[in-house]
């Protein structure tokens, strides 16, 4: 017969399945917007982007040296003249045997060359016009191809990616000046506790600083969210239902911080319950167990736990794939890497997510944790470049893998 603590871990929810479950509740906003490409980094697309042109637009040298006729070329030594110059930016003439052009990277190849020869295999004779050509050569040599990067009339980038500094690039690259993506999420988020008190006032006695509204506003901005933040709520369940009603009217969105758990003073779980429905709670993993997922109205709903640290480990593990999903990404799940442990830990009850920082020990990564690992202990997670993952009923060894989740 199962004891208390079996029964106990078996009301909990393990986390995947629960990442699951918010994710099939959550579907991408279908409001868009028109924005310009030098504006649209860390934007998701709306549309699938195509291709106008050909890149490159045209048979090009990969580097400086001389364009030449292959067939001219068979053996080292064969001496060209040289007819013609062509930089960057301009285009040459029809090569006519027996001649070679000097060409630079990115120039158009001339007609009737079929080969680039690299200018460290040339020998430029002095007092002349001709070079000799020191290497054996075959077509297509040191020649980017028109279209070998992008054919003309397919798609660059699909629908539901996240614009990085490389896709703006990429974008620009075939001529596209202006893209169509989701419409910023809209959050809105609240800190309940009449122990909170903002940076800048004085403490008094039982009150702490809401270090929680500065970690995830700067997560929500991170995450390239539009941010209501109605600031510290008091414990009462009216002003929750207050702020939750108004919340509702305007975000896609609502995260919270506090009032999820079982407390008498806990009163966001309650006032969801009232206003809308909860469709999850209380989750299998340490720190963050006091999770709570529901509707109210349009806007979905997610209550974090109070605990400082818990606020950012639940925030990447469970508010980061709503997030991306709503704001439309096809990849909104972030994929954990496999490290070594630089640790022991015994077989735990609930998944644990252990602050951690990578260590590289030649060609292997190594997970080290923070040796203070309470929820409370905020200074961990600063330290920390993200979180290693012993899942329930494993014991880590040191050497063994761990999952490790990247903050960043």
């Amino acid at each position: 017969m199962a004891g208390p603590a079996d029964c106990f871990t078996e009301l909990l929810i393990p986390v995947d399945e629960a990442i699951e479950r918010l994710l099939a509740s959550t579907a991408r906003s279908a409001e868009t917007e028109s924005v310009a490409v030098i504006d649209a980094l860390g934007r998701v697309l709306a549309e699938d982007l195509v291709s106008g042109i050909n890149v490159p637009g045209y048979d090009n040298s990969a580097m400086d040296g001389y364009a030449v006729r292959s067939a001219e070329c068979t053996q080292p030594g064969a001496v060209l003249r040289v007819t013609q110059r062509i930089p960057a930016g301009s285009t040459g003439s029809e090569l006519e045997p027996g001649c070679a052009a000097r060409i630079f990277t990115g120039a158009p190849v001339p007609p009737g060359a079929d080969a680039v020869v690299m200018q460290e295999s040339c020998t430029r004779q002095a007092d002349s016009d001709a070079v000799s050509i020191n290497a054996r050569i075959a077509a297509g040599d040191n020649i980017r191809r028109a279209g070998e990067d992008i054919a003309q009339g397919s798609v660059i980038l699909g629908a539901g990616t996240r614009l990085r500094p490389q896709e703006l690039g990429l974008i620009a690259s075939v001529g596209i000046e202006r893209v169509s993506v989701v419409t910023k999420l809209r959050v809105a988020c609240f800190f309940t506790g009449d122990e909170l008190v903002s940076p800048g006032e004085p403490l008094q006695a039982g009150q702490i600083y809401n270090s929680n509204r500065y970690t995830l506003n700067g997560f929500l901005q991170s995450q390239g969210c539009e941010i209501t933040d109605y600031g510290i709520v008091p414990d009462s369940l009216d002003a929750t239902l207050e702020v939750i009603g108004q919340a509702a009217l305007k975000a896609d969105l609502i995260v919270t911080s506090g009032g999820v758990s079982v407390g008498e003073e806990d009163y966001v779980r309650l006032a969801l319950e009232k206003l809308g429905r909860l469709e999850l709670w209380r989750i299998a993993m340490k720190p963050g167990k006091p999770v709570a997922f529901g509707k109210v109205g349009d806007a979905l709903f997610l209550g974090l736990p109070g605990n400082p640290v818990s606020v950012l480990v639940t925030a990447h593990v469970f508010a980061r794939p709503v997030i991306r999903k709503l704001q439309g990404e096809t990849r909104c799940l972030q994929q954990p890497v496999s490290v070594k442990a630089g640790f022991d830990w015994p077989a735990v009850e609930r998944s644990e997510f252990l602050r951690a920082r990578i260590e590289q020990r030649g060609a292997e990564s190594w997970a080290v944790i923070y040796p203070q690992q309470g929820s409370g202990v905020l200074s961990s997670a600063s330290w920390a470049d993200g979180l290693a993952i012993v899942i329930s009923g494993c014991a880590i060894q040191r050497g063994d893998l761990v999952n490790f989740l990247a903050f960043d």
